[in-house]
């Protein structure tokens, strides 16, 4: 029987929200009173300095933030530490000293704890004991971890196929946890391994691998010193990635130019003052965008379009000028064919599809043909679309064009948020299990893979809402507020026998659970790791493809935690009673791990000694070479369709976003400093234009209304804020909106949830 009144979104509080300026220079002084603040409240003052001291130098801990690379000599990195603002936020949340003791769990049922905020939840402390929910009970008790493996056990045992088991990923998972994860998935008998990629950058792996042979990017940080222009697409790097900021300061200093796409003008796009900086906090700042685009939500392709129709008339005009027709003709294919479906495009048309001045079109076609090295940069504003994967296709088009891939200072970047989502594919954490990953753990190990393809997210959540699926194992993240379509998702995970956690933190995927429940606390990235052979490290690769050791300092939250390599060797011992492999031993000793890593995973060689050296080791990218592993070893053009989008009058288009004080799910406060909203979340960005039209005022609240098929969606109770934004365009936060993003609205090709467009109306809000 379902556990009833649970609140399985984030509930409506009463918000005194605030609003103030919208910011014009990210980072500076109040970056830093914001970061000393956070440490302040969460952490013990005699180890905040050494914390951050510590963070992302060669022999410390890599941030469990955002994947952005540090620099490849240890020499260039910041004696004060390789940290931002929101990466102070993320070590505090972990390294914070509030603990959840089991008298916690004693007071407050799990229908009370699903009533607080996420903010309120993640603000509990560190969890510090295997937790369980037995069958028809409403609080968790404390069990050991015996017990707890036993449970699991027994459960998957119980299953009539492996495959009514889903074991998924989050992005923090290390290298070795990631792949003693997918071997013991693997050898339970199923490929059912959705992680966080499948909601964020799946598109970019998928357009990548068909037009360039590789599904990561091709560039290194040092690229942006050299280059002549940056295009950073659907991204917000002053509040995702703020370190990428202080590249982009490097680089505008060096020459290059700026180009910046997004349907918001963010403050971090725009001008930055280095906080590490005296003489920059004291001077006006840096500019970064030297040409902002203010696309309408979605219509980047109709924009890119009309670059290159605009490019291709100026190559006309002066032959051998603007394209690079010996790489094209060396590397490329496809060349004929997008000319050709260039030949009836209208660039005005576009441009006023895209929400832009022809002017301001021909401005950017002019900056891109005068620049003979190019980086493109994108993110989720771009990914999470149906049409995601022909956006990014639509980019690599003009960097081919241009000779932009495989030379310093061009190539392709897609900027991961998760800090090793990138190496948990690697490591082979994906539904799809490659052929030679296959015959490799079938050498290696002694066990036949299951070659069936796996459930990806949405298709997991699917298998789980229709009893396909019983069993759910969460490994780091926060699935239920991550995913889309909230309350499905919910039913989904409902309708299981058992969910498990591995969690640092309390979160909402703990009270919205199967029949039976556990949480499995592990250690942190800030933490020591001691096993049987001594005091272990664990390695991450970052967004471009540097593979570099993590080695945590601080004292282990709880003497119950255990490591996540610890865990899932536990477990596969638990559950693989005719295993072959040393699952002890793994755990004994990392280095096993990463030998057995070199013998299956390409790229790993002398893995031990390469991980060992400063700053880690490159893995191999053809693209960056100027190989392309396709079918015929060329880079493909490819021929994209514009999509069309058709509102009527009362309809916005919605996209998701982060607050300034938010990492993913993690809410780390509740202000948005950069964009002046202040102590609360649950608000509409919306054009003072649209606001008049719609009948309401600002300080209004309404319901944002969904539909799909036919079936109303309701996501209650949000505050109308005045916002430059394109009109018809909306900007509201994730988790609290993430209820109206439909299970069925996703990228073709692979599925990535559309979160970045939804069509919704406005109604007067009856909240009481």
């Amino acid at each position: 029987m379902k556990r009833s009144n649970l609140c399985v979104t984030q509930p409506v509080e009463t918000e005194d929200i605030k609003l103030s300026n919208i910011k014009t220079i990210a980072a500076g002084v109040p970056a830093i009173t914001s970061s000393v603040n956070h440490m302040i409240k969460e952490l013990n003052p005699k180890i905040c300095a050494s914390t951050l001291f510590s963070v992302n130098q060669v022999d410390g801990f890599d941030c469990p933030g955002c994947a952005w690379p540090d620099p490849d000599d240890a020499e260039d990195r910041s004696s004060l530490g390789e940290y931002c603002e929101n990466g102070v936020k993320a070590i505090a949340e972990e390294a914070t000293t509030e603990r959840i003791e089991n008298s916690f769990f004693e007071k407050y049922s799990v229908q009370e704890l699903s009533q607080w905020s996420d903010y309120k939840l993640g603000k509990s402390g560190r969890l510090t004991h295997p937790m369980y929910l037995p069958k028809g009970k409403n609080h968790y008790e404390p069990v050991s971890w015996e017990k707890a493996f036993d449970l699991i056990a027994e459960e998957l045992h119980g299953l009539d196929h492996p495959n009514e088991a889903i074991f998924y990923t989050s992005g923090k998972t290390t290298n070795e946890a990631a792949f003693v994860y997918q071997l013991f998935v693997r050898q339970f008998g199923t490929n059912n391994m959705p992680d966080c990629s499948n909601m964020c950058h799946e598109t970019s792996g998928v357009a990548l691998s068909e037009t360039l042979g590789i599904g990561k990017g091709s560039v290194r940080l040092e690229d942006f010193y050299i280059t002549d222009l940056i295009m950073i697409v659907g991204q917000n790097p002053g509040t995702n990635h703020p370190r990428m900021m202080t590249a982009l300061q490097k680089a505008k200093r060096a020459g290059a130019k700026i180009i910046s796409v997004n349907p918001l003008p963010e403050t971090g796009l725009m001008r930055f003052k280095h906080p590490q900086s005296p003489t920059d906090i004291l001077s006006s700042g840096t500019q970064l965008t030297d040409l902002f685009l203010q696309v309408k939500i979605n219509e980047d392709l109709a924009l890119f379009k009309a670059i290159l129709k605009l490019l291709l008339e100026k190559e006309r005009a002066n032959p051998n000028t603007i394209f690079d027709h010996e790489f094209i003709q060396n590397k490329t294919d496809g060349y004929d064919e997008l000319v050709a479906s260039l030949e009836d495009v209208n660039v005005a048309e576009l441009a006023q599809q895209a929400g832009l001045t022809l002017e301001q079109v021909e401005e950017a076609a002019e900056l891109i043909a005068n620049a003979k090295k190019m980086i493109i940069c994108w993110a989720m504003g771009i990914t999470q679309h149906k049409n995601g994967v022909a956006n990014i296709q639509e980019l690599v088009n003009l960097l081919l064009l241009k000779g932009s891939i495989g030379k310093p200072g061009a190539g392709t970047c897609p900027v991961r948020g998760h800090s090793n989502v990138q190496g948990d594919r690697t490591m082979g954490v994906w539904e799809k299990l490659k052929p030679e990953l296959a015959k490799n753990l079938e050498k290696n190990f002694d066990f036949v893979p299951p070659k069936e393809e796996g459930y990806n997210t949405v298709n997991s959540i699917k298998a789980m809402h229709e009893g396909k699926a019983k069993f759910f194992f969460g490994m780091g993240g926060n699935f239920m507020s991550a995913t889309p379509d909230t309350a499905y998702t919910a039913e989904a995970l409902q309708n299981c026998s058992m969910t498990v956690q591995v969690s640092t933190k309390l979160n909402r995927g703990h009270l919205v659970t199967g029949d039976a429940a556990l949480i499995l606390p592990c250690l942190g990235r800030t933490e020591r790791d001691i096993q049987a052979s001594g005091k272990q490290f664990v390695s991450v690769e970052n967004s471009m493809g540097v593979v570099h050791q993590s080695n945590g300092s601080l004292e282990p939250a709880s003497n119950m935690l255990m490591s996540e390599v610890g865990i899932v060797c536990c477990l596969a011992k638990a559950v693989l009673e005719n295993s072959k492999t040393d699952w002890l031993g793994f755990m004994e000793d990392y280095d096993r791990i990463r030998c057995a890593v070199e013998k299956t995973i390409p790229g790993f060689k002398n893995y031990n000694q390469r991980v060992r050296e400063p700053g880690g080791f490159y893995l191999p990218n053809g693209a960056r070479e100027g190989n392309f592993d396709t079918n015929n070893n060329k880079a493909h053009l490819t021929v994209n369709q514009v999509p069309n989008h058709q509102l009527e009058a009362h309809q916005y288009r919605m996209m998701t976003i982060r607050s300034h004080d938010q990492f993913n799910t993690t809410i780390y406060g509740l202000n948005d400093r950069y964009r002046g909203i202040e102590n609360g979340r649950r608000v509409i960005m919306m054009h003072p234009d649209d606001i008049k039209k719609s009948g309401f005022q600002k300080g209004d609240y309404v319901d944002l209304i969904g539909y799909h098929e036919g079936k109303k969606r309701v996501a209650p109770h949000f505050m109308i804020v005045e916002y430059d934004i394109p009109q018809q365009c909306v900007a509201t936060y994730f988790p609290e909106t993430n209820i109206l993003v439909p299970i069925d609205s996703y990228a073709s090709e692979c599925k990535t949830p559309a979160s970045k467009l939804v069509i919704i109306e406005l109604e007067s809000s009856n909240y009481r």
